[in-house]
C-alpha cells in the first residue's frame, strides 16, 4: 500500500480491531448480529480488569464496523492514552486475553509507529521484514502473536515480502496454517517480557494520597473514581483562560474542605505533585508553611479542586429531570447475565453489602462502556450530573470519616538515583540476552551458569576489584567485531555482545588477518587484495592477447606488488621525519600496558622500513594496536564528561560498558 493512502494515527493513540477468522461475507447481517453479541460477552468478560483501571484520557471501547475499503467487518475501537503509555500496553494485554477467550477472534494493534509490537522484538525480527512491508502482517491469535512469514525454501506458506497482504488474505492464511504463522519464541517472550505483571500491575500503578479537597468533590470521587483523571488533565493543560474561573469558586467552595483518600495512577499523581503553582488570593484557597505536617496533602487538594472548578466552568448546568435508572435498558439484563457467568460477583449473596457495592460498579461501568448515548457527556458535565444527583450530604459526616482513612502510599519511587537508574538502564539492555538465553539447548547452560557466578562474585568484591574486573579486551575485540561485521546501504550491523555471552579472540587468525592486510615480507599479498586495481587490469587485456595471458598477469601482479610496497616505504621515510610517531604506543615499550591477560599483536602489525643506509636508520617498533584502540577510546569518554558521544553510543551500541571516570586528573 502506498505510504500517503495509509491512515494517520494521533501520535499518543492506540487502534485496535477484532476480526472474525473464518468471517462469512455472503450474509452480513448474520455477522453483524454475532460481531454485536461478541461485544458485550467480551466487556462482561474484562469488565473485572476495566473497572479497576484509572484511564488517563480515554477508556478501552468496541463497536461494530461494517465492511469498508476492502476491510472486513469486525469490531474495535481507539483510545487516546496520553502522557500514560502503559494504557496502551495494557489495551495489548487485553487484547491478548480476548483473543484467548475467545478463538474465532483476530486482533490487530497499531499506534503512531505502525506495528509497535514489533518494536519490543526488533533484535529478534527475520531480516526481511521491515516497516515498509510489515502492515497486514502482526496479529494477535489465541492469546499469542502471529507474523505472516514470507515464502522460503523449506516452507513454501507465506505472502512475498513484496506484497502487502489485504486483511481477508492475512485472515485466510491464518486460519489455515496458525503454526507456519506463529511468531518465533524470542519474539513471543520478548512480548510477553513487556507484559509481564498484568493484571496485578493494574493495582501496583495506583497510589493513594490524602488530599484536602471541598466535600463536593469528595462526593463526586466516592461514586466515579476515575473522573479523577481529566480534572488533573485540566489542571496540568491549564492556561490564563482557565485558571479566570479559578479566581471564585462557585462550584466547590473551599470553605467546604475536608480530609479524604484520593487513588490516582502513578502518571496522574507525578503530574500533580511535580506541577508548582500558587493559588489565586481571591479563591479563598490558603496553604500552610511548607514544614506544617498537612502541607502536602492541602497542597494536593488545592490542585486538584483547580482542576475540577476548570472542568465545570466550561459545561453547563444539567436538566432538572432525573435519568432513567439503568434497570430500564434492554441490554442491562443481558449484561449483568454475563457478569454473573463469569464469576464477577464472587460468590457473594443477593442483597449485602459488598454485592450491592459490585452491582454500583457495574451500572457505571455499563454506563460508560455499554450503553449506546446519543450524545456523549463532558467529564465536566458528568461532574454537575453527579452532583445534580447525588443525595444532600452532611459535611460533619465526612469530617468525622477523616480519623478512619486508609494510610497513604509513599512517594519515594518518585525519587529515583543515580544508582536505580543505571540499575533500570542495565536490566532494559540485558532483556535481549535474557530472552535469548530462554530457548537455549542444555549444552549452551553450563557456560551461563558459570557467568552468572563470576558476576555474583564480582558483585561481592570493593571497588578496585570491580574495576579490574571490566576487560579491556572486550572494548578491542568488540570495535575489531564491528569492523569486521556485514553492512549494507541501510547501515551498519551492530555485533551485539553480552555478559552472558563472553568474546572470543583468536590472536593467530587476528595476526594473519592483518599480515594479508599490511602485507609483511613472511607473505605475499592475496589475490583479492588486488581487486581494487581493476581498472588497471582492464587497459593491460589488449597487450595479454599479444603476449599470453597467463605469463604477464603474474608479470603485472608482482609489478603492482612492488609497486605498493616502494609507495608504503616512501611513506614510511616522511613519517620517520615528523612527531606523530610518539603519538602511538610501541608493543615493545608497553610491555605491561595490559595487565588483563590480552594477547599482543604480531610485530607485523607495523609498518617494515625498507630505506637506505641512513644515518638515521632506526628498525621501525611495532604498534600496539590494542593498546592504542583503548587509550583514544577512553580518551575520548573522558572529553565527554558523563555525557552522550560518538565513544559512548558505539561501545553501548556493542554492548560494551565501562566503569565511570573515577580519576579526577
Amino acid at each position: 500500500m502506498d505510504v500517503l493512502q495509509r491512515r494517520v494515527i494521533q501520535e499518543d493513540m492506540v487502534v485496535y480491531k477484532l476480526f472474525l477468522i473464518q468471517p462469512d461475507s455472503s450474509i452480513s447481517q448474520q455477522t453483524e448480529e454475532h460481531l454485536t453479541h461478541r461485544i458485550e460477552e467480551i466487556l462482561a468478560k474484562v469488565a473485572p480488569l476495566l473497572i479497576q483501571n484509572i484511564w488517563q484520557h480515554q477508556s478501552f471501547n468496541l463497536k461494530y464496523h461494517p465492511e469498508k475499503g476492502g476491510v472486513p467487518a469486525h469490531i474495535g475501537g481507539s483510545t487516546q492514552f496520553g502522557d500514560n503509555v502503559e494504557d496502551e500496553w495494557f489495551i495489548v494485554y487485553l487484547l491478548q486475553q480476548i483473543t484467548e477467550a475467545f478463538p474465532e477472534l483476530v486482533a490487530r494493534v497499531e499506534d503512531n509507529d505502525g506495528e509497535f509490537l514489533l518494536i519490543e522484538a526488533a533484535d529478534y525480527l527475520p531480516k526481511w521484514l521491515n516497516p515498509d512491508n510489515s502492515e497486514n502482517r502482526v496479529f494477535l491469535y489465541r492469546g499469542a502473536l502471529h507474523i505472516l512469514p514470507c515464502p522460503s525454501k523449506s516452507s513454501p506458506v507465506g505472502i512475498s515480502r513484496d506484497v502487502v497482504p489485504s486483511v481477508a488474505q492475512a485472515l485466510a492464511l491464518l486460519s489455515t496454517h496458525p503454526e507456519a504463522c506463529q511468531a518465533s519464541p524470542k519474539i513471543c517472550s520478548a512480548l510477553r517480557k513487556r507484559l509481564e505483571g498484568y493484571p496485578e500491575k493494574i493495582k501496583a500503578g495506583l497510589h493513594r494520597a490524602h488530599c484536602f479537597i471541598p466535600s463536593g468533590i469528595a462526593m463526586v470521587l466516592a461514586q466515579r473514581p476515575d473522573l479523577v483523571a481529566p480534572a488533573v488533565s485540566a489542571f496540568y493543560l491549564r492556561d490564563p483562560v482557565d485558571l479566570q474561573a479559578c479566581r471564585s469558586f462557585k462550584t466547590f467552595p473551599p470553605d467546604t474542605r475536608v480530609l479524604t483518600s484520593v487513588t490516582f495512577t502513578r502518571c496522574l499523581y507525578a503530574q500533580l505533585q511535580q506541577q508548582q503553582f500558587t493559588p489565586d488570593r481571591r479563591s479563598g484557597f490558603t496553604l500552610p508553611p511548607c514544614s506544617h505536617p498537612q502541607y502536602k496533602s492541602q497542597e494536593l487538594g488545592m490542585k486538584l479542586a483547580h482542576g475540577f472548578e476548570i472542568l465545570c466552568s466550561k459545561c453547563r448546568m444539567p436538566s432538572s429531570e432525573p435519568d432513567a435508572p439503568v434497570s430500564c435498558n434492554p441490554q442491562w439484563k443481558g449484561f449483568i447475565d454475563s457478569l454473573k457467568r463469569n464469576g464477577y460477583f464472587r460468590g457473594e449473596l443477593e442483597g449485602s453489602a459488598n454485592y450491592r457495592e459490585l452491582t454500583r460498579s457495574a451500572e457505571n461501568f455499563f454506563k460508560q462502556y455499554v450503553a449506546s448515548k446519543s450524545s456523549a457527556l463532558s467529564p465536566g458535565e458528568e461532574v454537575l450530573q453527579l452532583l445534580h444527583s447525588c443525595s444532600p450530604f452532611a459535611l460533619e459526616d465526612l469530617k468525622k470519616q477523616e480519623s478512619q482513612l486508609p494510610k497513604e502510599d509513599s512517594d519515594s519511587w518518585l525519587d529515583i538515583t543515580t544508582q536505580d537508574l543505571e540499575r533500570m538502564l542495565q536490566e532494559r539492555s540485558g532483556r535481549r540476552a535474557d530472552v535469548g538465553s530462554q530457548n537455549s539447548s542444555s549444552t549452551k547452560q553450563t557456560p551461563h551458569v558459570g557467568v552468572a557466578e563470576e558476576r555474583r562474585k564480582e558483585t561481592e568484591d570493593n571497588k578496585e576489584e570491580e574495576e579490574v574486573g571490566y576487560s579491556l579486551v572486550a572494548v578491542s575485540q568488540g570495535m575489531k567485531n564491528f569492523l569486521n561485521a556485514m553492512s549494507s546501504h541501510e547501515g551498519a550491523e551492530l555485533p551485539w555482545s553480552s555478559s552472558t555471552q563472553p568474546f572470543s579472540f583468536e590472536p593467530d587468525s587476528m595476526a594473519n588477518a592483518l599480515d594479508r592486510l599490511l602485507g609483511s615480507k613472511e607473505e605475499e599479498l592475496d589475490s583479492d587484495d588486488l581487486d581494487d586495481d581493476d581498472d588497471d587490469v582492464e587497459e593491460e587485456e589488449g597487450e595479454e592477447k599479444e603476449e599470453g595471458s597467463s605469463g604477464y598477469a603474474e608479470m603485472s601482479g608482482t609489478e603492482t606488488l612492488d609497486n605498493l610496497r616502494r609507495y608504503m616505504d616512501q611513506m614510511d621515510q616522511e613519517l620517520m621525519s615528523t612527531n606523530i610517531g610518539q603519538s602511538f604506543n610501541l608493543t615493545n615499550n608497553n610491555k605491561a600496558g595490559l595487565n588483563n591477560g590480552s594477547p599482543h599483536p604480531s610485530a607485523t602489525d607495523g609498518l617494515p622500513g625498507h630505506g637506505g643506509a641512513e644515518e638515521t636508520e632506526e628498525e621501525i617498533q611495532p604498534l600496539d594496536v590494542d593498546l592504542n584502540l583503548v587509550t583514544n577510546l577512553l580518551e575520548s569518554l573522558s572529553c565527554q564528561a558523563g555525557l552522550a558521544g560518538p565513544a559512548s553510543n558505539l561501545l553501548q551500541s556493542l554492548g560494551i560498558h565501562l566503569p565511570p571516570n573515577s580519576d579526577p586528573s
